[in-house]
């Protein structure tokens, strides 16, 4: 699949619609290209993309949808795709599918987009590079649309949207210096895509006081928020589990808090 590099913001016209005719538009695409995955291990384009005007908002997230009969560009709704996808192949093998699914798509805008916002995971540092540079990539034509994300009423800008969902890669990859949003996630990208472990546990250590702050209860924090208690368990962790935090997101080491908190309270 070639990227097709527009000047134009371009999306796939099932993501267009009231919210009742996108969702069904976006699980009957699902249906379509997990048929095909089926057969070849490959997906099929979109049948139809369609320019978006400049400066015409893009719904990214759920949570800021509240006029479901406003006819719209619903981003976010690339998860009943895969909703469909899964359900295509009788929901077998469908981590590998999503992963497949994943790598197809950050050759789009749109899917370079949807899946940096999404943030499934725990992801490695290594994927999450490629989800950051694959929107770099798109700049330009991602720039030109604004989005509602999670500020409600108030559509952002791509920097905007950027900081407000990335911003912890900036900060535990690019911590210093006064480079703008897109060459600090350039730096970022580029570090995680080489990092080694001493790498992404310094990372993981930078970022450690933003999920500690937002980590809610935890029954020994004063245990899990020491550094050395924290250095200690992540030794004790194979290649596959650290892979899965390596990349320093927030919400992957709050998942990691939380397990360690639950672990001290059964000893």
């Amino acid at each position: 699949m070639t990227s097709g590099q527009s000047a134009a913001l371009q999306l796939p016209s099932f993501l267009h619609g009231t919210f009742r005719s996108a969702r069904q538009k976006a699980k009957r695409e699902g249906l379509r290209c997990g048929e095909q995955y089926q057969k070849d291990g490959t997906f099929l384009l979109p049948r139809q993309m369609v320019d978006v005007p400049p400066g015409e908002v893009v719904v990214a997230h759920d949570v800021v949808d509240f006029q479901h009969e406003r006819p719209a560009w619903r981003l976010y709704m690339v998860s009943d795709v895969m909703s469909g996808l899964r359900e295509a192949v009788n929901w077998q093998n469908t981590l590998l599918m999503r992963d497949a699914y994943e790598d197809f798509c950050l050759e789009t805008a749109w899917g370079a987009l949807y899946f940096v916002l999404e943030q499934m995971g725990p992801v490695s540092a290594q994927r999450t590079a490629k989800r950051l540079q694959a929107v770099l990539n798109f700049w330009e034509p991602l720039e030109s649309a604004r989005y509602l994300f999670k500020k409600l009423g108030m559509a952002q800008t791509l920097e905007e949207v950027m900081v407000a969902s990335c911003d912890w890669a900036m900060d535990a990859w690019c911590p210093l210096g006064d480079d703008s949003v897109r060459e600090r996630l350039a730096t970022a990208a580029e570090r995680m895509a080489r990092a080694t472990r001493e790498d992404c546990l310094e990372a993981i250590f930078r970022e450690m006081p933003r999920a500690l702050e937002h980590a809610g209860k935890l029954m020994h924090r004063s245990v899990v928020a020491d550094p050395d208690f924290q250095r200690e368990r992540l030794a004790t962790l194979d290649s596959w589990s650290f892979e899965r935090v390596s990349g320093a997101r927030s919400g992957d080491l709050i998942w990691l808090l939380t397990i360690w908190d639950r672990e001290l309270e059964k000893q």
